[in-house]
């Protein structure tokens, strides 16, 4: 150890060693020392705007004082929860084939080309997408445009979450079920997918929390709706569009219900987060 020590190789790889895990420490000290600023002055801004209309008042015209997010609240539940329903089932699909019948598939190794470029566009292109070829056809936003676009940000996220998934269980679990006489159906959907049916969960948490916070496409799909509504044909309210309205008005109650808004959002986000990486975290089959 002592002749190690005095090798100028060692020493100068060791020096290197220190650099980098030194400047690796403050890289990450200065990113939690901002996501810290940013929490505390959301907490501090969103906490004052938070009260019982907040969830029962609709929100208020121009200088009109009190108001809520009611209206605002129900719209990105209908839509984030109608894009769940319409990406969990399509990605899971999608991904159950890519893993069972991908491996020398050119389809499928364009569907995963595919998956990646969509994982990557920015959300606002994919809301200029559903705009020019739904909105611009039928000549009005709508929620059920919103939806589409939604859907179409949370599908890759569940494609290729279930596809990795898949892939992490063991051959000798599979030569098993079909040494035993199951058909290659059967062993996907019964033995596969409920092997990592927790991590299939996870994905499918961490795609609505990816959509829930998504403000560009709904701009030019959903566009907002002042009043309570639960018609998916017209404008219909949302909680990003409304922050991201409220928070550049000149009016302090507008600006108040914006904290509160994205307070409300990061809040959900979090939790969903929290959920997909403790009650249903999973490790590795074996």
């Amino acid at each position: 150890m002592n002749t190690a020590t005095k090798n100028p190789v060692y020493r100068r790889r060791l020096l290197a060693h220190r650099i980098g895990i030194t400047m690796s420490v403050c890289a990450m000290g200065i990113g939690l020392a901002f996501l810290a600023w940013i929490l505390f002055t959301l907490l501090y801004n969103g906490l004052g705007g938070l009260s019982a209309t907040l969830f029962t008042a609709d929100t208020p015209a121009p200088g009109t004082p009190g108001g809520g997010l009611r209206n605002a609240i129900l719209g990105s539940v209908m839509m984030v929860g109608l894009s769940t329903l319409i990406s969990t089932p399509v990605g899971i699909l999608a991904g159950i084939y890519l893993a069972e019948y991908g491996e020398n598939n050119k389809f499928a190794q364009v569907t995963r080309f595919v998956t990646d470029i969509m994982l990557s566009a920015p959300s606002i292109v994919i809301g200029l997408f559903v705009y020019a070829i739904y909105v611009a056809k039928v000549q009005h936003f709508s929620g059920y445009a919103g939806t589409i676009a939604l859907s179409l940000i949370a599908i890759p996220v569940v494609v290729r979450t279930t596809d990795n998934m898949l892939r992490l269980v063991p051959a000798s679990l599979l030569e098993a079920a079909y040494a035993l006489g199951a058909p290659h159906w059967k062993v996907a959907l019964t033995v596969r997918l409920r092997a990592v049916k927790a991590g299939v969960v996870t994905g499918v948490l961490l795609a609505v929390a990816r959509v829930t916070g998504e403000t560009a496409p709904l701009l030019f799909t959903a566009l907002n709706n002042q009043f309570y509504s639960h018609d998916m044909n017209a404008p219909l309210a949302n909680l990003p569009v409304v922050i991201y309205t409220y928070a550049m008005s000149p009016y302090d109650d507008w600006r108040s219900l914006a904290w509160a808004g994205a307070l409300l959002v990061t809040t959900t986000v979090l939790l969903l987060n929290i959920l997909s990486r403790t009650l249903f975290s999973q490790k590795t089959p074996n």
